[in-house]
């Protein structure tokens, strides 16, 4: 007889970064809890109208603006149970600072800005920064960009190292209309897209006496 085999294993949302270029994973954030709450914003792509006839009403121009926000906690006392040793010199700034730097453009580059500008280049092209991806199951794997970010640091260790934190996470998921068909974030909005069209499919619809009418 075979043995119970356990709980099963708990998915983790969470980001990943990419080179847009080549597709590689450079990195992966999961969350070390998942949120009990993730907030969705969806504001559809027409023109609407202005309380007057408007021929365009009825067509959509795009995609819909769709944001996500969240609020994660981060605590370090499982590490440092296990004396953890990058927990116990630092505590949670690692994630923190890995998570903070997808705001930040590289200093490597902003060095190399500044040397172009001393040697008088005039215009600086900005370099295309990884592709940040929100993963929350495979039915949601969506390029997005921060557009809120803000921590509340909430115990700290004798060094002043925080060890327990809130993360607060606004996005906004960037569509093919931001990033063109042809990028390697607008290829996976379509296979966003195409996956609530899927799911939209499993629905079965009901009837108009669900609503107490026999007709319209």
């Amino acid at each position: 007889m075979s043995s119970f085999p356990g709980s099963p294993r708990l998915l983790k949302g969470g980001i990943a970064l990419v080179n847009p270029q080549s597709s590689n994973v450079e990195l992966v954030i999961p969350l070390q809890y998942n949120p009990d709450t993730l907030t969705r914003t969806l504001q559809p792509g027409n023109t609407g109208n202005d309380g007057n006839f408007n021929p365009e009403a009825l067509r959509f121009t795009g995609p819909p603006a769709e944001t996500y926000k969240l609020e994660a906690e981060i605590d370090a006392t499982d590490k440092l149970e296990l004396a953890d040793t990058n927990t116990v010199e630092v505590g949670i700034q690692p994630i923190l600072s890995a998570l903070e730097t997808l705001l930040y453009p590289k200093s490597s580059h902003l060095i190399s800005n500044n040397t172009l500008a001393q040697f008088g280049t005039i215009e600086i092209s900005p370099i295309e920064s990884s592709l940040i991806l929100f993963i929350w199951n495979k039915n949601r794997i969506v390029p997005v960009q921060i557009t809120e970010f803000s921590i509340t640091e909430e115990a700290f260790d004798i060094n002043l190292n925080p060890i327990r934190a809130k993360l607060n996470l606004g996005m906004r998921v960037l569509t093919v209309d931001d990033l063109g068909f042809d990028h390697k974030g607008g290829s996976l909005y379509i296979n966003y897209h195409n996956a609530k069209e899927n799911l939209a499919k499993m629905y079965t619809s009901g009837t108009l006496s669900d609503l107490g009418i026999n007709s319209i």
